[in-house]
């Protein structure tokens, strides 16, 4: 499996934005369909962005479509989650995932084989 770690988490007001990062060890980034999901106290792990290999297809939750960007740089090895116009029901605890037999991206969290330990998002009001 891949090793995922999450970064670029931490405290912004209502309205402002975040980048988080999506790294990669062990293996090629590139080879796997990511997605980033997201858990609060108040809900469960649910569905955020994804992007497949070679970013031929993306997809957004509705709730973030048109604020929410997903990109990866394979070069890099990393995947990233531009968050605009936060909302404080955007506070949760984000986690990206991997999978490299997606073809297309799931919004299921049982189809990714490997995840990250999270980063928190925290939005004020």
């Amino acid at each position: 499996q891949v090793q995922l770690v999450e970064s670029g988490g931490g405290l912004v007001q209502a309205g402002g934005s975040l980048r988080l990062s999506c790294t990669a060890s062990g293996r090629t980034l590139g080879d796997y369909t990511v997605c980033w999901f997201r858990q609060s106290p108040e809900i469960e792990r649910e569905f955020v962005a994804a992007i497949s290999r070679s970013s031929s297809s993306r997809g957004y939750a509705d709730s973030v479509k048109g604020r929410f960007t997903i990109s990866r740089d394979d070069a890099e090895n990393a995947v990233w989650l531009l968050m605009d116009s936060l909302k404080p029901e955007d506070t949760a605890v984000y986690y990206c995932a991997a999978d490299p037999y997606l073809a297309y991206y799931s919004p299921n969290r049982r189809a990714y084989e490997s995840w990250g330990q999270g980063t928190q998002v925290t939005v004020s009001s």
